[in-house]
């Protein structure tokens, strides 16, 4: 036992393979353990919100909740049309005009009117950015707008950009005047909590670094009639 202890020792100091591909699992382990902690750390608590602001995200989950069952009954409804109707190709054709339609006010080459709200940014300071700007149409997006014009004169799609500098603000290289208007087309529930929301635009604009007031109104009938072209493809063509 002695003469073996030596040994023992050497082998401690001089690791094998087999104790690298040990550390290095528990490397891997660490790591993972220290991102798993971060993420939840990450996540929103719920607990720290008030109980008015737990009833507004409850009433948007449950109006979301009702569109999508209606949604999915208007679909089965048309798949039963397609599959066993005597007017299978009428109701085929129907059917992607509609959705035809429905593009093109996604993609913003055709007017759209519905309910929603009219939102006005008050900002004396020009203190509003591209940042709160591009939150505000994210907040609005996420809240179910499908359809979102600036100052009467922008219409917002996928590829619609925001920048600015110590006072110009630009959409889509158009400079917009201030006070700025954003009207929306979806529920006008949903939009106008969306905004109050803790954290969201109306707490941003009305901070005393940006010193800016929000005003939104609920409107039954929302239209807009800016439009965009659609642009040619350099590369693309049918298959």
């Amino acid at each position: 036992m002695p003469e073996q202890r030596p040994r023992l020792l050497a082998s401690f100091f001089r690791p094998t393979r087999g104790h690298l591909v040990a550390g290095v699992i528990l490397m891997l382990c660490g790591l993972a353990v220290t991102l798993q902690v971060r993420t939840l750390a990450t996540e929103q608590d719920f607990s720290t919100l008030r109980r008015s602001e737990l009833i507004a995200m409850l009433d948007d989950l449950n109006t979301e909740s009702r569109r999508l069952e209606t949604e999915i009954a208007t679909l089965d409804a048309t798949r039963q049309q397609l599959q066993t109707g005597a007017d299978r190709q009428q109701v085929a054709l129907a059917e992607a005009e509609k959705r035809r339609s429905e593009l093109a006010i996604l993609a913003g080459t055709a007017p759209a009117v519905g309910q929603g709200i009219r939102v006005v940014i008050d900002d004396p300071q020009s203190k509003v950015g591209e940042s709160l700007l591009l939150a505000a149409l994210g907040e609005l997006r996420d809240a179910g707008a499908e359809v979102i014009e600036i100052n009467d004169s922008v219409r917002v799609v996928a590829s619609t950009w925001v920048s600015s500098d110590s006072s110009t603000l630009m959409v889509d290289g158009i400079t917009l005047a201030r006070p700025i208007t954003l009207e929306a087309i979806g529920d006008p529930h949903a939009l106008s909590e969306a905004l109050r929301f803790r954290g969201g635009l109306v707490s941003e604009i009305s901070d005393e670094r940006v010193g800016g007031q929000v005003s939104i109104v609920t409107e039954s009938a929302v239209t807009i009639n800016s439009v965009r072209q659609v642009a040619e493809p350099r590369f693309a063509r049918p298959a």
